[in-house]
């Protein structure tokens, strides 16, 4: 009696992982055949990376980031894409990244050599904040807290003509100042930096 338990279980077990082995391999077939699916419907990211180099007097400034495009949303609004006093990262997929050489001041404020994240708090009637954040490889939510910030500084926003797929760049360039646009949709913001360093 005892054997045939064991045998029973056996036969019982050895289906089991068969049926299993079955479930498991149509599965992955369904996943291969989605995956494929996917990206011959999809084909490419919905926000691609982007890139800019600039070198202000003696400090090189890069900044890497994902390119959101607008598709016809209401980009900013208590009921938009991106809500009012809320924060809010200028990109997509992994944070956007600003790497300085050399100390530099955003707006007169001192930003010491090194990399940083960019968030936004975006206001309806009032100069927005930039915060540059210490936690330099982050995805882009969740925001990661006023702990590690290491700069705020409130810039007044502008209006400009129409930008489909967000961009940061630079427009002015001038001795050892420049001027750093954010700028999605209408809404540009104009970061004023300057970069003091000189060789000896």
């Amino acid at each position: 009696m005892g054997s045939g338990n064991a045998d029973d279980i056996g036969i019982n077990a050895y289906s089991t992982d068969m049926a299993s082995f079955s479930v498991a391999s149509g599965a992955i077939a369904a996943l291969i055949s989605f995956g494929s699916a996917s990206c011959g419907a999809q084909g490419y990211p919905f926000s691609q990376r982007g890139r800019v180099d600039q070198t202000v007097a003696f400090t090189d400034i890069s900044v890497v980031y994902g390119r959101p495009v607008a598709r016809g949303r209401v980009l900013f609004g208590d009921s938009a894409l991106v809500k009012w006093d809320t924060i809010w990262h200028p990109g997509a997929d992994s944070a956007s990244r600003v790497t300085f050489s050399r100390d530099v001041k955003l707006e007169g404020r001192d930003a010491k050599a090194g990399e940083y994240t960019i968030w936004l708090i975006p206001r309806a009637n009032k100069p927005w904040t930039v915060i540059l954040s210490r936690a330099a490889h982050v995805f882009h939510i969740p925001y990661p807290g006023e702990s590690s910030d290491a700069l705020r500084v409130d810039v007044t926003p502008e209006r400009g003509s129409h930008m489909e797929t967000l961009a940061i760049y630079f427009p002015v360039v001038l001795r050892d100042e420049a001027v750093m646009r954010i700028h999605w949709g209408e809404t540009i913001v104009p970061v004023r930096i300057k970069a003091p360093y000189r060789p000896d």
